[in-house]
């Protein structure tokens, strides 16, 4: 069964602490790391980037870049780390992506977007995948959209993530860009219906279970994204919405958060903050969050015992 949810790849957040949060509120959803560049993988300390815990899966590489060479070894990596698929960013709209000569800018060449994809799903046998907006600049309409995803999926790819605002690659910052130009859930609708053999997932702004309903009535699947990092029991909530999953207990997930955090840190020196930055939405709307957030965030920077610190914050 494909995944309906997934969260989304978010820079300094979905890091392989933060996806193994996720994956004890919802055992279904699909997860993606953050952006990782060829040039880091290739040039870098790839195996920092790479390892996860074999309890993420499903869990998606989400690679950045341009030069079809570069990627093909890139997924390989990943593949051979374990990852359940590979996924190019089209849709990432900051300056530094701009440069690099990969993210949203790359829609304005779906070619090159095209030939990237061939040589990936070349070097490995899992799937690829491709996120991009439903444009750039002044071109943000179903004809801009639909020929760039026509010209990838003659390449083998037939799952597109579609953020449903396009992107400007001048003039606004990413926060920007995820805020300003407005949502078209309209354009994304029109080309799964004109598409209905590819897989289609909606991302943007989805923020309720009233919303991912209806969502899921047109698309193949949604995306979620600063909803689930801000609000991360929403995840609970979906997940035992959409599967019937038994709602979990959030001291529960606390506790079990702080013994993979006390593991990280005897198995590689891992921060306790690296862990429990991730976990500081877990009581958000609750009476208490403030002090969970607090106690939780200051005791984080000097402690090197995370199960007491957890226990301790519980118990106040």
């Amino acid at each position: 069964m494909k995944p309906l949810i997934s969260v989304a790849p978010m820079m300094d957040w979905t890091t392989r602490h933060c996806r193994y949060f996720h994956r004890l509120l919802s055992p279904h959803a699909e997860l993606y790391t953050e952006m990782v560049t060829t040039g880091a993988l290739l040039h870098g300390r790839h195996d920092q980037h790479l390892r996860f815990h074999p309890q993420e899966h499903p869990v998606v590489l989400q690679l950045g870049g341009s030069d079809p060479a570069d990627l093909a070894r890139s997924a390989r990596m990943g593949q051979d780390y374990g990852y359940d698929s590979i996924n190019l960013n089209c849709g990432c709209p900051s300056d530094r992506v701009k440069q690099g000569r990969f993210g949203a800018c790359l829609m304005g060449e779906p070619a090159l977007v095209a030939e990237c994809v061939s040589a990936m799903r070349a070097a490995v046998s899992i799937p690829v995948t491709v996120k991009c907006r439903i444009g750039i600049d002044d071109s943000e309409d179903f004809e801009f959209l639909a020929a760039f995803v026509d010209t990838v999926a003659a390449s083998g790819c037939d799952t597109f993530i579609v953020h449903a605002r396009k992107a400007w690659l001048k003039g606004l910052s990413p926060k920007e860009n995820r805020e300003i130009p407005p949502l078209r859930y309209d354009i994304v609708a029109r080309l799964k219906a004109a598409r209905p053999g590819l897989n289609i997932q909606l991302n943007g702004g989805l923020t309720s279970i009233t919303q991912i309903d209806e969502a899921l009535s047109t698309f193949d699947g949604v995306m979620i994204g600063r909803e689930a990092y801000h609000n991360p029991w929403f995840l609970a909530e979906l997940e035992h919405h959409l599967y019937g999953t038994l709602m979990p207990e959030r001291g529960e997930i606390a506790r079990l958060m702080a013994a993979y955090s006390a593991e990280a840190l005897h198995k590689d020196g891992t921060p306790v903050h690296s862990v429990t930055r991730h976990m500081l939405g877990l009581y958000n709307g609750l009476r208490g969050a403030r002090h969970w957030r607090r106690e939780l965030s200051t005791g984080a920077l000097t402690t090197s015992d995370p199960v007491s610190l957890i226990e301790a914050t519980l118990a106040a």
